[in-house]
């Protein structure tokens, strides 16, 4: 039984520095065009709570070199970047503002396993109100290209 369990350690062990070397793909592209902010304090509002996975500012923690955390981190910032890029604001967006304000409102976004490791990125209910107030007005200064739409 001892023999076992040690066994299985070690192959989970070298199971774990093993995939250490699956190759991964952290980027932060270059901004091709920011939206236009209604105020520098909506950007700071978006900044601290929606950047790191809707825009190329991401700030890649040390758990996002670390496999198999670094997958998770790495296919959710993809997959946010995708459906809304604060940096990408020339190409078509996915996420309309109505999407925006529902998944802000309801407490969706941030979603409650960043807000656990960052703490900061969780906004009062005064902040929130102030990030889609500020957001609406923004974006209704400069509206997203929308996506075509698939016949």
């Amino acid at each position: 039984m001892k023999r076992a369990l040690l066994t299985s350690g070690v192959v989970g062990l070298v199971g774990l520095l093993a995939i250490q070397f699956v190759p991964t793909r952290r980027t932060n592209p270059a901004t091709t065009r920011e939206v236009r902010w209604n105020t520098s304090s909506t950007r700071a509002l978006a900044r601290r709570a929606c950047f790191d996975c809707h825009s190329n500012e991401t700030v890649w923690p040390w758990y996002s070199h670390v496999a198999p955390a670094s997958w998770f981190v790495i296919n959710h910032v993809n997959d946010g970047r995708r459906h809304l890029n604060f940096s990408e604001w020339d190409k078509p967006q996915r996420a309309t503002f109505t999407d925006v304000e529902k998944n802000i409102a309801s407490g969706d976004m941030p979603i409650w396993n960043y807000v656990m490791v960052h703490p900061t990125a969780k906004l009062a209910q005064t902040e929130t109100a102030a990030l889609i107030d500020g957001l609406r007005a923004s974006l209704l200064l400069d509206p997203p290209i929308p996506r075509p739409r698939r016949p």
